[in-house]
């Protein structure tokens, strides 16, 4: 049996042999018994060796080693051999282990109450569903934090479905601080709209308008635009067309030669959207799309003067201005000047309506059915709605040519431009 070590002994543990019930006269268990010599090694085995001299390894201690170490690993089988048993404190009891958590517990962080919170609020089981699929982190939102920002956003009418279009593109809306001084931002912002209407509309498309600092972003571009004669009210009519017209807007001295030279009276109705282009445009930009209508025969300032008409125009990329161009020049025979007094043949698609009802014409044309489509029908032909142009073009004659024609028709409507369908063109946020 192996006890516990001695503090005297040189060996770790104790080997004890049982004795013979008949010669010891104390209990089997003891660990003092009479000494028995051992049938295999002929010395005490329940007995420490005596301390030997230094430098000297006894042949008898050597064994006793050995036979030691070996029993550590080797148990013997039958009950009379020596036996090792390690004698140690018992076990302390574990403790009991932690219930599982029920299956409708809230996640840490107020889950469930988030979810209450918005559902309180007015949202639908759907908005609620769509709102944690974009953000899933707004289920484990404190539940008085995400009240307390909720009512905020109720002042200025915000609803569940306006909710799920700002969470839809901007996920990280809520993780802002929307309460922290709302009430100087929505105080500045109303000076700036004729209604809380149309600032709700503002804030619909860009809510980045209830976190901009009102001394340092807000109040700076306002008197931006009031240096080249645009007021607040008008400033608020561009932040419904351009929202992020309060964080881009950038007029510097070449912008302002570029607003002189498109001709435009400060009073004029498209002054102010022309300014805001220019403004939230590079200007590498701008003389890109300046130099593209160049290559037409226009001057810079006959182009100018066509975005200060049109600011959209300014919109538009260099390929697609350029394939219109092309067309228009090159297919339908007709003048580049037609641009500065037709627009629209710039803003029109080309497989859908430009290239679909001028081979419609030429097929009128080819058929010698009326009424023809060319000369100045052609213009107006080009700018109507598709069902009134099928009622003026094709749906005037009989059944046959009718069928005929409107095969023809989508059928080159449906003609689609080279690899269009593998273009990845997966938006995802504000069009912006």
């Amino acid at each position: 049996r192996m006890s516990r070590p001695n503090p005297s002994s040189p060996f770790r543990f104790q080997i004890v042999v049982p004795g013979e019930r008949s010669g010891c006269p104390q209990p089997c268990g003891a660990l003092v018994c009479p000494p028995i010599p051992h049938p295999l090694i002929g010395i005490p085995s329940n007995t420490y060796p005596a301390p030997r001299p230094p430098g000297m390894l006894g042949r008898a201690a050597l064994v006793v080693r050995v036979h030691s170490f070996l029993l550590l690993f080797f148990r013997p089988a039958s009950a009379d051999a020596a036996t090792l048993t390690h004698v140690s404190d018992p076990p302390s009891p574990s403790p009991p282990p932690h219930p599982p958590p029920p299956p409708d517990a809230p996640e840490e962080g107020g889950g469930g109450g988030a979810i209450q919170v918005l559902r309180s609020w007015g949202c639908t089981e759907e908005e609620v569903a769509r709102i944690l699929s974009r953000q899933p982190s707004v289920g484990r939102m404190v539940p008085l934090s995400l009240q307390s920002k909720l009512q905020s956003l109720r002042r200025i009418g915000l609803h569940g479905p306006d909710l799920v279009r700002i969470i839809s593109c901007r996920p990280r809306f809520l993780a802002g601080r929307i309460g922290h001084g709302l009430d100087a931002r929505l105080a500045f912002l109303r000076t700036l709209f004729s209604s809380d209407g149309d600032l709700l509309r503002a804030v619909l498309r860009n809510p980045s308008l209830l976190n901009y600092d009102v001394d340092r972003t807000l109040r700076p571009c306002v008197e931006l635009y009031e240096g080249v004669g645009i007021g607040p009210q008008d400033l608020g009519r561009v932040l419904l067309s351009r929202p992020t017209a309060i964080c881009r807007s950038v007029l510097d001295d070449e912008k302002r030669e570029l607003i002189r030279r498109t001709g435009l009276p400060r009073d004029a109705a498209t002054y102010k959207y022309a300014v805001s282009v220019l403004a939230v445009s590079h200007l590498e930009t701008i003389r890109d799309k300046v130099a593209n209508l160049e290559k037409f025969g226009f001057s810079a300032d006959q182009v100018l003067g066509l975005f200060g008409r049109n600011p959209n125009l300014l919109t538009l990329s260099v390929d697609k201005v350029q394939r219109n161009m092309i067309y228009v020049v090159g297919t339908m025979k007709l003048p580049a000047r037609v641009v500065l007094e037709q627009p629209f043949l710039v803003f029109a698609n080309l497989e859908t309506v430009l290239k679909p009802r001028f081979l419609l014409a030429g097929e009128l044309q080819k058929m010698e059915l009326q009424p023809q489509v060319k000369g100045p029908h052609l213009l107006r032909a080009l700018r109507m709605k598709e069902d009134r142009f099928l009622r003026c073009f094709v749906y005037c004659h009989d059944n046959k040519v009718a069928h005929r024609l409107s095969q023809y028709y989508f059928g080159v409507k449906g003609v689609k431009r080279l690899a269009e369908a593998y273009k990845s063109a997966a938006h995802k946020g504000f069009p912006f």
